[in-house]
């Protein structure tokens, strides 16, 4: 796959993320965050599960032990990224949530260049810059203050940065993309629903209610979504993979003005310049600089 199409799909999993903070949003207001997360995910799986299957009968090897572990603690980063967010929006604004999950465009190429010591093209940096400076200003431009919702969504952002550089580890090496994404998914549902039975008190009636945001959560923000993450990060770098997945923001804002009648000011529409200049930026600008390079 070219590095371009691989970008392009994690621009359509940015898309339907997007539009997936429409249904968190909505699904709160009928079920608890921990019920969410583990009915979502649980679905996800499930819908995996067939592809997962059939890659693994097509597959020449079975499944390294290492590879098992790996997708499994992949699994719990993803479970800590999803719940604290979710927590998160129950106690912040969507205007907050936005900004604050955004900070894994930046926290991705550092932690990367920490713990990896992997080395992004150099023009990575002031995108990812810019790109954080678009969701900022998608987000208002100001913070009216941090509550125990936006800590809890400041830790989000690291784990979501852990799991993307995880994914991009071993999406490749692995071979097996969508049994990463099976696994993850069923770890991720398992953790949740632990923590629905302990801390909640989830009802079939109230799960019917939210029927519609699970099943977008389920099948199109975690199955769909998350898989095309997968297959995407194995042909490009996680610095870049996490500006391009950045454009959740982007289109959080574009359903929030069709479904919601929510509004996008100067300021917003700048941001939403700045994040496609920095895509723009990640995709052209090695290709731009290396024809310019003599010889």
């Amino acid at each position: 796959m070219k590095r371009t199409t691989a970008n392009l799909l994690l621009l359509t999993a940015g898309a339907v993320w997007g539009m997936g903070f429409v249904a968190q949003a909505t699904a709160m207001e009928l079920v608890g965050p921990w019920t969410f997360i583990a009915a979502k995910f649980a679905l996800a799986a499930l819908s995996v599960l067939p592809f997962a299957l059939a890659e693994g009968r097509r597959a020449a090897a079975a499944l390294a032990r290492q590879a098992w572990v790996a997708f499994v603690v992949i699994g719990l980063f993803l479970f800590l990224a999803s719940i604290t967010q979710q927590i998160g929006i129950v106690f912040t604004s969507v205007t907050n949530a936005g900004f604050l999950t955004g900070l894994y465009v930046v926290l991705t190429p550092i932690l990367g260049f920490a713990l990896m010591r992997a080395r992004p093209h150099p023009i990575v940096w002031p995108a990812a810059l810019a790109a954080f400076i678009g969701i900022v200003l998608l987000s208002g431009g100001s913070m009216t203050g941090i509550n125990r919702g936006d800590v809890w969504m400041i830790v989000c952002a690291v784990f979501w940065a852990g799991q993307i550089l995880l994914v991009g580890r071993y999406a490749l090496s692995s071979g097996r993309p969508l049994a990463l994404s099976c696994i993850q998914f069923a770890i991720c549902a398992g953790c949740s629903a632990l923590g629905a039975f302990l801390l909640e008190a989830p009802s079939l009636d109230a799960m019917a209610g939210a029927w519609l945001e699970i099943v977008y959560g389920g099948v199109f923000a975690s199955g769909l979504a998350f898989t095309l993450q997968t297959i995407g990060q194995r042909y490009t770098t996680a610095a870049q993979a996490a500006i391009f997945l950045s454009s959740e923001a982007l289109f959080a804002a574009l359903f929030g003005v069709l479904l919601l009648g929510e509004r996008i000011g100067p300021s917003g529409l700048f941001g939403c310049a700045l994040i496609f200049a920095a895509m723009l930026a990640v995709e052209l600008g090695p290709i731009w600089l290396r024809r310019s390079q003599p010889g």
